[in-house]
């Protein structure tokens, strides 16, 4: 947990519901109805931070096996669904900084 501390990390729990909301799933393999974890797309020791936009959901299985590896190479190695997770993760992040830049939500009368 220092690497953690040292990085700069600012993720809320808050900000981690939000990001399960949004995947509800396995952000890599789909996995559903399992625990899932916080896992950094670019790992801490690359650079990464737990930040919004660079945590996703991930079961331990995929968690433990990506590892500090660069998120792309590792998912062709696995043969997982690049493409569609890289879509995925910036549809999510692009609309976390879409609703956070229109603040909250105001009712009409």
């Amino acid at each position: 947990m220092k690497r953690v501390a040292a990085s700069g990390s600012d993720l809320t729990d808050a900000e981690w519901f939000r990001i399960l909301d949004a995947w509800s799933v396995c952000a890599y393999c789909g996995a559903d109805g399992v625990a899932l974890q916080r896992d950094c797309v670019l790992p801490i020791s690359r650079g990464g931070r737990y930040t919004l936009g660079n945590v996703v959901p991930a079961c331990r299985s995929c968690n433990a096996s990506k590892s500090n590896d660069e998120v792309t190479s590792w998912m062709r190695r696995r043969r997982l669904d690049e493409p569609a997770f890289l879509l995925r993760w910036r549809e999510i992040v692009v609309g976390f900084a879409t609703a956070d830049a229109d603040g909250p939500a105001e009712f009409e009368q």
